[in-house]
């Protein structure tokens, strides 16, 4: 493609030139022709597709887009195309814009030809191996080196990096690795070649086509392990569908050459044609031998196109549907003991099965023998043949054996299976005598007796006689199913329910079970299976069972009540804190102790009214086990008591979480309520002090324990409420949970836990306000003795300002600490003892200015007095 040059006169300087509309005129024209022309010429190089599927195509796709878009660059770069440019340029042309666009894109598709052919040389000697290589092994070795090329082209290229061009290249080298293999295996001359080496080249070409996957995946892997490269994620599809088909496919023809070469080119050997000995008929044989593969010497379509997929695998199956002639009587010998069986099969019936499908299949295999005229007459035909017979009748004996060792078998059991009852029961006795929940009624239904039923629906299929007894029986198969399925959802009703009592409920229904138990006693005492009241058996014991789980429902729902009630006293709060007031307030210790007790009153007058309701329930339970409602039934013995252990469960953790979250209140860091340090002289101490504190929170938790001197015990036996025992004339005793709970170790190791987290808080306290003591010859010295002294000393003014300076600074001190601290739960106000450490600094400088004052006025008026006696002298 050539450019064609400006006709006009370009001599001159572009500014000149780009004012003279002649000269501009005529450039346009030229720019559009020039845009026109490059154009055509990129559409046309970016419409061209290589010649051809192969690699080698591709390169000489790209070298010829090469050389084309180089030649028009380079006529870009004229000096007199430049000019040009500068000049439309300078004259600001409406065409130059188009030009530039179009030769930037020119650049660009240059640039990039230049990039792949760079690239694509470097592969150029990996390509021609594959394209021209003298054989598999030159294949094998060319593409795991291709392979890493490409990773490299893939990091370092600017443009051949994009997916669609990788793929396209991956596909052309499927395509020449494809090609490959159609070219060596040939299949009208394959198994006409030595086998040995036909094997052998099909293994290799197999081996080949993997190894294009297998290198691709392990270029991959190195690129995501790099964790820096841009992932190869290409369309496997595209990539790899036809190479692991043609896989597939040599793996078929190895199958083939396997079957052919190992197995009937041994069996038909010399040997066989010695004892034939009619070498016609051998060559008959051998012809029928190579018949196996003539279908794969002419077929009507390609088999290593995937279109052809279906054809090809009929051609499979029909092949190893002819070459599935296995060892019949080494397979029945070896496995006659315990053959393989089909799904559902009963062992008797199903090996009578399986022996006449071996039979059928050998059958098949003398009658291919027998299409081959005078192979069964000769020497080694009569051996095949006598061969034959012998499993035939080994086969027949082994059916007959096990029939009629079934037929025995079965006459004889049959009648003690069906005399069998219909339940058994899981207890050591014959007979459940204590209500244990252990005890459990089970369906009796022999698995034998299901075994005996299917054997006789087979062996009558398999044309045997059947005994009459057998037959019967599998005539009811539906019934027996029916009664053994309503039997088995009663008995998983039952133990449902069962399952759902606690101890305490088995025992307080021992009665009801009992009579439940009389209901199902026919069932594992009289009734088997022969008898016709089996129905109105199941009846009873659903009702019964119905009966039994309505009452069992309501000892749940009275349960239920029961817990909610212990639920509720259990979750109860003993100690509610106040809020805070406004600010840093807390309320006093007194205050806040104050108000745990009077809410622990009002929750405690609440829990004892619901502990006061739980009778009630019970009373409501006797009426329905024991139709009484007296709340003393000896029936509900066991029950009162086991919800009265349940009862001081409850209470016990109801104090001991009351008492774990109360200590966990105390190491919180959260204060509770606030106390005041203040001076009493010569001490320092709390107000209240540290043992009023200890005395207040120990009250607190024996209070929180004697909550449970509320809740009265009940009268042995009885969910009655003990009344109050008269000791002594003024003495009155009443029976609560207190008395065991008090001395439980748990609450025993709490109470003694929040006492030592309480004293150490205190003691941290006391600690901290020693810190004040260094304060304290503010209030130890007497003041008045030590002015007396201080004036008696008659010191300068300097030493009454130091003394002054010190206690100014003391004051000042004091007003610079926290007036707040919080140890863990008790929040320490200062300011009392600040205001008067204060005070105390202060009227220590008031004594000082006094004592000052009166020094300097003695010391004025001797003065005055001299300068009066100077002067009267005078």
């Amino acid at each position: 493609t050539q450019l064609e040059m400006p006709t006009v006169n370009l001599d001159g300087e572009v500014t000149v030139l780009a004012t003279v509309p002649e000269v501009v005129e005529a450039l346009e024209s030229c720019a559009v022709t020039w845009q026109k022309l490059i154009s055509t010429a990129l559409e046309e190089q970016l419409k061209k597709v290589a010649q051809g599927n192969g690699l080698l195509a591709e390169v000489n796709l790209w070298r010829e887009r090469k050389d084309i878009l180089g030649a028009l660059t380079e006529q870009t770069k004229l000096p007199e195309v430049q000019k040009v440019l500068e000049i439309l340029q300078e004259a600001e042309s409406e065409n130059i814009g188009d030009l530039q666009v179009v030769l930037s894109d020119l650049r660009k598709q240059h640039e990039e030809a230049l990039d792949s052919v760079k690239f694509l040389s470097t592969l150029e000697h990996h390509l021609k191996n594959l394209t021209y290589g003298a054989g598999f092994y030159v294949v094998l070795d060319t593409i795991a080196s291709l392979m890493n090329t490409l990773r490299v082209v893939w990091i370092i290229s600017r443009h051949d990096n994009k997916d669609e061009w990788m793929v396209c290249l991956m596909e052309r080298i499927a395509w020449e690795i494809s090609a490959i293999v159609y070219k060596a295996l040939d299949l009208n001359t394959l198994f006409k070649e030595d086998r040995a080496a036909a094997k052998k080249k099909i293994i290799e070409a197999k081996s080949t086509l993997e190894q294009w996957k297998r290198c691709y995946f392990a270029v991959r892997a190195q690129i995501e392990a790099s964790g820096r490269e841009q992932h190869w994620e290409f369309d496997r599809k595209r990539l790899f569908e036809k190479t692991d088909y043609m896989a597939s496919v040599c793996q078929d023809l190895c199958d083939i050459l396997q079957v052919v070469t190992e197995e009937f080119y041994n069996v038909f050997g010399p040997e066989l044609k010695a004892v034939t000995g009619d070498p016609k008929r051998f060559g008959d044989l051998l012809r029928g031998v190579n018949g196996l593969t003539s279908a794969m010497e002419e077929l009507t379509f390609d088999p290593f196109s995937i279109k052809s997929a279906q054809d090809w695998k009929l051609i499979m199956e029909e092949f190893r549907a002819e070459v599935s002639v296995k060892n019949i009587k080494e397979m029945f010998i070896e496995n006659q003991k315990n053959p393989p069986l089909y799904k559902n099969h009963p062992p008797v019936a199903g090996a009578i099965y399986w022996s006449r499908s071996l039979f059928c299949r050998i059958e098949h295999t003398i009658t291919r023998f027998q299409e081959v005229e005078g192979l069964l007459t000769s020497e080694h035909g009569k051996k095949v043949n006598q061969m034959y017979l012998q499993v035939a009748k080994r086969m027949k004996e082994y059916e007959d054996h096990k029939y009629s060792q079934w037929r025995d078998e079965t006459e004889q059991i049959l009648p003690l299976l069906l005399r069998n009852t219909l339940l058994t029961v899981s207890s050591v006795s014959e007979e459940p005598a204590t209500t244990d929940r252990s005890v459990r009624f089970i369906v009796n239904f022999s698995p034998m007796l299901q075994e005996i039923i299917t054997e006789t629906k087979y062996m009558e299929q398999l044309g045997f006689p059947v005994p009459e007894t057998a037959r019967y029986v599998a005539f009811q198969e539906d019934r027996y199913l029916r009664c053994t399925n309503r039997l088995k959802t009663m008995l998983d009703h039952y133990d449902k329910l069962m399952g759902s009592l606690s101890e305490a409920e088995t025992k307080l229904l021992d009665e009801h079970i009992q009579e439940l138990w009389r209901v199902f006693k026919s069932g594992h005492r009289r009734l088997n299976w022969n008898c016709l009241g089996i129905g109105d058996f199941i009846v009873r014991c659903t009702q019964a069972i119905r009966k039994f789980e309505s009452l069992v429902h309501q000892i749940h729902r009275n349960s239920e009540d029961i817990n909610n009630k212990l639920l509720f006293i259990e979750s109860t709060n003993l100690f509610k804190f106040p809020l805070s007031k406004s600010g840093d307030e807390l309320p006093k210790a007194k205050e806040f102790f104050e108000y745990v007790k009077c809410e622990r009153a009002k929750d405690v007058a609440h829990m004892v009214r619901t502990y006061s309701a739980i009778p009630q329930f019970l009373v409501r339970v006797e009426g329905r086990v024991a139709n009484t409602n007296s709340g003393k039934s000896p029936k509900l013995t066991s029950y009162y008591s086991y919800w009265e252990k349940r009862i001081y469960q409850v209470l016990t953790q109801l104090i001991v979480k009351n008492l774990q979250a109360f200590n966990a209140a105390v190491l919180a860091n959260v204060p509770l309520f606030q106390t005041e340090a203040v001076l009493s002289v010569p001490e320092i101490i709390l107000q209240p002090d540290a043992s009023e504190i200890d005395k207040m929170i120990a009250q607190s938790i024996r209070d929180c324990v004697e909550v449970t001197k509320h809740f009265l015990r009940w009268m042995h036996g009885t969910c009655i409420e003990c009344p109050p025992q008269h000791v002594k004339k003024d003495e009155v005793i009443t029976f609560s949970f207190y008395s065991d709970i008090s001395q439980n170790p748990l609450i025993i190791e709490q109470i003694v836990l929040i006492t030592q987290n309480v004293h150490k808080a205190l003691d941290s306290l006391s600690k901290y306000l020693n810190q004040w003591q260094r304060y304290h010859q503010l209030w130890k010295s007497d003041k008045d003795i030590v002015m007396e002294r201080l004036a008696a000393e008659k010191p300068a003014c300097v030493v009454f300002d130091e003394e002054l300076q010190f206690y100014m600074k003391v004051a000042q001190e004091v007003t610079q600490q926290p007036l707040i601290k919080d140890e863990q739960f008790i929040r320490l106000q200062l300011a009392p003892l600040a205001y008067t450490v204060q005070e105390n600094a202060r009227g220590w400088v008031v004594s000082l200015g006094k004592l000052l004052n009166e020094s300097a006025r003695e010391e004025l008026f001797g003065l005055q007095e001299e300068i009066q006696v100077g002067a009267f002298s005078l």
